[in-house]
């Protein structure tokens, strides 16, 4: 590897942040006051997710007293200490720029239903019951 691959690799994040455009998300970032150091969160809509590898950042836009405000973040920064995904959204745009312009409840995303592996699970379990009924009562 190169020179700049090696500090790339240096600096990168080792934890994997599961995040796409459309989804709501918390982002507890690192502020400085003096002496002190605390974590302040930002929700927020991620409208656009840029770049590769260490130079990967998002920016996330939420309403704030009628107004829009976005803010960058880079992603293999030490200073973001947590990202959260409150609720995946389902979109069919890389970029949400389009949400700028929207006011009120049109800012909102469609949210993804996702069955999770308990679901699916019960499902089954519900399905081969069922079907082991009705083999009985043939048989």
């Amino acid at each position: 590897m190169g020179l700049i691959q090696d500090i790339e690799k240096a600096s990168s994040r080792t934890e994997n942040f599961d995040f796409n455009v459309g989804d709501s998300v918390e982002v507890g970032y690192r502020i400085k006051e003096g002496d002190k150091e605390r974590i302040q969160v930002f929700a927020g809509t991620v409208i656009a997710i840029k770049g590769a590898g260490v130079r990967k950042t998002f920016i996330v836009r939420r309403i704030v007293q009628g107004g829009g405000v976005e803010r960058t973040f880079i992603l293999h920064s030490p200073r973001v200490a947590s990202i959260v995904v409150t609720r995946r959204g389902t979109v069919r745009r890389a970029k949400l720029y389009y949400l700028r312009d929207r006011v009120g409840k049109a800012t909102k995303v469609k949210e993804k239903i996702v069955a999770s592996a308990e679901k699916k699970a019960a499902a089954e379990k519900k399905a081969r019951k069922s079907s082991a009924k009705s083999a009985e009562a043939q048989g």
